[in-house]
């Protein structure tokens, strides 16, 4: 899978969760950029990213997560 296909498919997941249309987020996006992003959506957040490729982080790995490019990271390492 390349970096391209997981933005793919985390859009539509930034789409469904935030209830945003046509929302597109980049490495350096942060919960400071999205509109509703907070503590509760972020648990939303990660288990939609967790369903949409099949992969569970764990709770440490959830805290390093910078930006969304740190999560790309660790979804292609995974996949």
């Amino acid at each position: 899978m390349t970096r391209e296909e997981v933005y793919e498919r985390l859009n539509g997941v930034f789409e469904r969760v935030f209830d945003i249309d046509g929302i597109r987020v980049s490495d350096a996006t942060t919960a400071a950029d999205v509109k509703g992003w907070d503590s509760m959506e972020h648990i939303n957040l990660i288990f939609a990213v967790e369903n949409e490729f099949g992969l569970k982080f764990n709770i440490g790995e959830v805290n390093k997560f910078k930006n969304v490019g740190e999560m790309v990271d660790m979804i292609l390492e995974r996949t």
